[in-house]
């Protein structure tokens, strides 16, 4: 009976670590939607799909970069998650796709937008976010397997036109 005891202390003891990791490092999420493909492609059921790695430690001081993959609250439904690729932060001044206007991020926000801009509900149909929404990094394709692999930061060419004050990582 004491060998059961501390087995299941133990195991209780991993669980809250697990827990804690998956609270504050790191997580899986399934793609859904179609804004980001074809850098990530979603499945039409739920065995379908880029399973990702998410990596939490970046919303604890602002640490992502310009062209980061990121998942955030969307800022009209905040029961849901979006992913979309950070293009521009506060300060930074930017030119919107298909429209002859500049825009300059304020202070706390961001630009964000999805690699299909055919589909993608972002930035430039809903304007600059808060910076605060921003929750994760998406760092890796981990299922399916021949999809295993890095998930880039890629800033697109010639969007941003002046920088903020911080500097392009």
């Amino acid at each position: 009976m004491g060998w059961a005891l501390l087995l299941a202390k133990r195991a209780a003891i991993g669980a809250m670590i697990g827990i804690a990791v998956s609270d504050e490092l790191v997580s899986l999420a399934r793609m859904q939607g179609s804004s980001m493909e074809p850098t990530l492609v979603a499945g039409k059921s739920l065995m379908e799909g880029d399973v990702l790695l998410l990596d939490k430690f970046p919303g604890h001081d602002f640490g992502f970069s310009r062209g980061d993959v990121v998942v955030l609250r969307s800022p009209h439904e905040p029961q849901y998650w979006m992913v979309k690729r950070l293009i521009a932060v506060e300060g930074d001044m930017l030119r919107v796709p298909g429209k002859r206007e500049l825009v300059q991020v304020p202070k706390g926000r961001c630009w964000v937008e999805g690699d299909n801009a055919n589909v993608s509900l972002d930035s430039r149909n809903m304007g600059p976010i808060p910076m605060a929404l921003l929750k994760a990094r998406v760092t890796r394709v981990v299922w399916p397997l021949e999809r295993f692999g890095r998930v880039e930061s890629i800033l697109p060419t010639g969007r941003i036109v002046a920088h903020g004050e911080r500097p392009i990582r």
